[in-house]
């Protein structure tokens, strides 16, 4: 293709993990063509530097070597050249997540931010990739999954891909393997399942089912006329491993991780709460394609993929989304009422645990989430609150409240429907990129859109770090909403794990037992009262005492024996259960409206 940027991607080496990268520009800056590798994928806010697993980089210029200056961590300035200059690199691909890039002789994964070098000043070019089988019989029945273009290449086939720019290019993952394969459609839209990894008697047939109902209900949340999806073809794939769960959403595609016990199996009916929680996580990054890859925060309409992206709007693109993902599994009729109920009572249960939510607002843990959210250390319950899952507790609380307050004329679902109208539903087909949210237009949407004045919610909820009386608002629901905490076994106030045969202690609540004894994350457990703890039998021991009984504990801190006097706390963690009650007619009916059931679903 003329005036492209071009690359070539092999799997050189499956044994040692290596991808070799071809890159070729026609037109170098005859000033010395400077290239960049990413810093960070969008969705995953953390500073990652993918151009440390660079090992060799050589540039060239008919057929003569070109010298390649590093700059600094992720940039290279090659020397003046006035013809066409090519590089070629070797990347390492041993991270198994969806953020990265991963080869061995199993199967290939990559993400563009983590392969493929940004030609900088020629970004808006069209580039082309050609996606090369690697050397070998055993790969022939290798095939390729991604929701790219096909330029030259046939579908799930060796060749080439293109995108219309480099934006485009890098958010398209690409999975390569001998991998399962399925294909349904959710409003005329082609949907294709890909799983990679062994999995034995997986029913397929009954996770396109699924999945089907959900992907059509949030095509018609956001286009409930003409029930057009935004993409012409969309793509999950996921990597099955023994133990696993994550996902990254793209904007025709989401990668995966789970494990095997996760989907479902041939010949059971039952929903194991494993396949709820897969479907959950599909339906939480299928949401993206609208809310955050085309619905976006300004700060990033257009990325800067070198550098930090500051918003404090991911309560909203993150936790709007996660409340979205289990509800439209309900509404789908994917589960029902109670298995919902169930799912949002575990959330709640989560969030009140922690005192962070006390000391940091979702608004503040959506701005630090570079250095708070992912760099959690032991003490991130104590210090900091999820901008997810509070995040998804703002959404529920906001959309009962517009609910309620408008009578049922208003709700959350318009509010997003006006968001995808003004930003994203012509996000990347006007020009380059289109406007993103600011954190002034946030508000004020919302309040001419439900038609009230919401500034004293957002004072206190988002900005403020009070919890939504989610009590009272459930009530208009006919919810039931109570707390079992008094009836619960007395507690350390402790997060435990299995560190071999030991139990650790990985979190100590503030204001629980171990806290006040003295205890610390990282200390190991040997005995309570004389009788030695394992790792599997502190909650039995503990169920023969009381609240208010005093228990000595022996524990390692280090390789120094210490031991603790604790006085057992009652309901040290929150036990909210959440029931729908069947009068009166009145919340029933909303409660309908709500959530929208599929007759027989």
């Amino acid at each position: 293709m003329k005036n492209a940027i071009h690359y070539t991607i092999v799997p050189k080496d499956p044994a040692a993990h290596l991808f070799e990268v071809t890159l070729t520009v026609d037109a170098p800056d005859p000033d010395g063509q400077v290239f960049a590798l990413p810093a960070w994928i969008p969705g995953s806010y953390m500073i990652r530097e993918f151009a440390r697993n660079i090992v060799r980089l050589d540039a060239q210029s008919e057929g003569g070597k070109v010298a390649l200056k590093k700059l600094d961590k992720h940039r290279w300035q090659a020397a003046r050249c006035r013809r066409r200059l090519v590089l070629t690199y070797e990347v390492y691909a041993w991270d198994l997540s969806v953020r990265a890039a991963h080869l061995d002789q199993t199967h290939g994964f990559f993400n563009g931010t983590s392969v493929f070098l940004r030609v900088q000043g020629q970004d808006h070019l069209p580039h082309v990739v050609d996606i090369e089988r690697p050397d070998g019989d055993v790969y022939k029945g290798w095939r390729v999954a991604t929701a790219l273009p096909e330029l030259k290449a046939r579908r799930y086939g060796f060749g080439s891909y293109v995108a219309t720019n480099y934006d485009e290019l890098i958010d398209h993952p690409v999975e390569m393997g001998a991998f399962e394969l399925a294909t349904f459609k959710a409003h005329g839209v082609p949907h294709d399942i890909v799983i990679s990894g062994r999995v034995p008697n997986f029913d397929m047939a009954r996770l396109c089912t699924d999945l089907k109902k959900v992907c059509e209900a949030q095509i018609a949340l956001f286009e409930p006329k003409t029930k057009r999806a935004p993409m012409e073809r969309y793509v999950f794939m996921t990597m099955v491993v023994g133990d696993g769960y994550g996902g990254l959403e793209h904007r025709a595609s989401t990668a995966l991780i789970c494990s095997r016990a996760d989907l479902p199996v041939q010949g059971q009916k039952e929903m194991s709460d494993g396949y709820r929680g897969y479907l959950g996580l599909c339906s939480h990054e299928y949401f993206h394609t609208w809310n955050v890859k085309r619905i976006k925060p300004a700060t990033f309409a257009p990325y800067d993929l070198q550098l930090e992206g500051y918003t404090s709007l991911l309560w909203l693109f993150e936790g709007f989304t996660s409340y979205y993902d289990d509800l439209m599994l309900v509404r789908s009729g994917v589960i029902d009422e109670a298995a919902y109920f169930k799912l949002v009572a575990k959330t709640i249960n989560g969030v009140l645990r922690g005192s962070g939510r006390t000391k940091q607002s979702v608004a503040e843990s959506s701005f630090d989430a570079w250095v708070k959210y992912y760099r959690q250390d032991e003490n991130a319950p104590n210090a900091i609150v999820s901008y997810y899952t509070k995040g998804s507790l703002i959404g529920l609380a906001l959309d009962l409240t517009i609910r309620a307050q408008t009578n049922g004329k208003k709700s959350l679902d318009d509010v997003m429907r006006a968001l995808w109208q003004r930003y994203g539903r012509d996000f990347y087909t006007g020009p380059e990129h289109g406007a993103g949210v600011s954190e002034s237009d946030v508000e004020a949407i919302f309040d001419e859109v439900s038609g009230l004045k919401l500034k004293r919610f957002f004072d206190r909820y988002v900005r403020g770090t009070d919890d939504p009386p989610f009590d009272k608002l459930l009530a208009d629901f006919g919810i039931a909403f109570s707390d079992k905490r008094k009836e619960a076994k007395p507690g350390l106030g402790i997060r435990a794990t299995r560190d071999g045969n030991d139990c650790k202690i990985a979190n100590v609540y503030e204001g629980g037992a171990a806290h006040q004894a003295g205890m610390s994350a990282g200390d190991v457990l040997i005995a309570l009262d004389g009788l030695r703890v394992s790792a599997s039998n502190l909650d039995t021991l503990l169920a023969r005492y009381r609240a208010g009984d005093k228990v000595a504990l022996h524990a390692f801190r280090r390789d120094e024996l210490m031991m603790f006097s604790a006085t057992l706390t009652q309901g040290d963690a929150p036990q909210i259960t959440l029931a729908a009650e069947a009068k009166p007619a009145a919340a029933v009916r909303k409660r309908g409206n709500w959530l929208a059931l599929k007759k027989g679903g």
